[in-house]
């Protein structure tokens, strides 16, 4: 007689979204149901392979019965749930966030889905006038908590300051950081259980640190990068690539994907090696292969120079 795993059994329940009934298995959240149905949907802090904390709020939608907006990206459907996308209050909340973090942040790296969000909310952050100068290095995790400046009324607060180099696989740009905990996610239990980073400071001036802020080589970090690979807006990158940035040399429009099995161990991770100009630059992992998750060790994500012949007096 043959067994036949169904795995779990979940009921259908019944949820409308703009008009349209959807029947999706108990337990999905809203986003699911609106990637289902092909919406495009804003997402900073979310991704398929951690758990969601509701940072970003860019993703927000109104539900019937609810007084705030809800994240789509944490909310569960419940039987008879009424989900509106487009309506006016949804799209002043979704440019306003928009609009708030480019104001503050260097969003050049984020992608071309978040610089398309931002044409099509008509997020405009150049309103709020001329960027502030620059903190020096060190200066912003230095304030004591409750920390607040006097504004001019002429420029507006960013987060911009020295990229922190200290470390020779990568780097931390903490002007492009807008606070969506994914790195804190995947550091922590959905991924590497280290616990090496967290959130320290308050209000503006809060920021993602080691214990005590001290340097990476110094922390609890075992340099998995697994941080990186979940990073929406480049604030943490490989050193690798922060170089050839930096050169004028990086050519992502030149770049080729190449699948392989890492041949560090006998776990069977799947790698994406990603090279330019017959170079390695970077090593990722899909996110929903069945072994990784999306997420690697520091073999499988930095030990790639082996299979090279690199020099190391230019761009890495």
């Amino acid at each position: 007689m043959t067994t036949i795993d169904l795995g779990t059994i979940r009921r259908l329940v019944s949820v409308t979204v703009d008009d349209v009934e959807h029947r999706v298995p108990e337990g999905a959240t809203i986003m699911d149901v609106l990637d289902g149905a092909g919406c495009d949907t804003p997402r900073l802090c979310q991704a398929p392979n951690l758990t969601p904390v509701n940072a970003c709020r860019v993703c927000v939608v109104e539900v019937e019965g609810s007084r705030p907006l809800v994240p789509s990206c944490a909310r569960r459907v419940e039987d008879g749930m009424v989900v509106r996308t487009g309506t006016e209050r949804v799209t002043h909340s979704r440019r306003m966030v928009l609009e708030l973090l480019a104001s503050a942040n260097d969003l050049s790296e984020a992608g071309a889905d978040v610089a398309r969000w931002q044409i099509e909310y008509g997020a405009d952050p150049e309103r709020y006038g001329p960027p502030g100068p620059p903190a020096a290095a060190g200066e912003r995790g230095n304030r004591h908590a409750g920390h607040h400046s006097i504004p001019d009324g002429e420029t507006r607060a960013t987060v911009a300051q020295p990229v922190v180099v200290d470390n020779d696989l990568y780097v931390r740009d903490y002007a492009r950081c807008i606070l969506c905990y994914k790195c804190v996610e995947a550091c922590g239990t959905d991924a590497q259980n280290t616990f090496a980073i967290a959130v320290a400071g308050r209000g503006f001036d809060a920021t993602i640190s080691t214990e005590f802020a001290v340097p990476l080589p110094d922390s609890a970090c075992v340099y998995c990068g697994n941080c990186i690979g979940v990073c929406p807006t480049g604030a943490l990158k490989s050193v690798a690539e922060h170089e050839r940035r930096e050169a004028g040399v990086w050519d992502p429009e030149g770049e080729t994907v190449t699948n392989t099995v890492c041949s560090f161990c006998g776990v069977g991770c799947t790698l994406e090696l990603h090279v330019q100009d017959n170079t390695i630059v970077n090593v990722t992992s899909p996110s929903d292969h069945s072994v990784t998750h999306g997420h690697l060790c520091i073999k499988g994500r930095f030990g790639f120079q082996h299979v090279q012949n690199v020099a190391h007096d230019g761009p890495r």
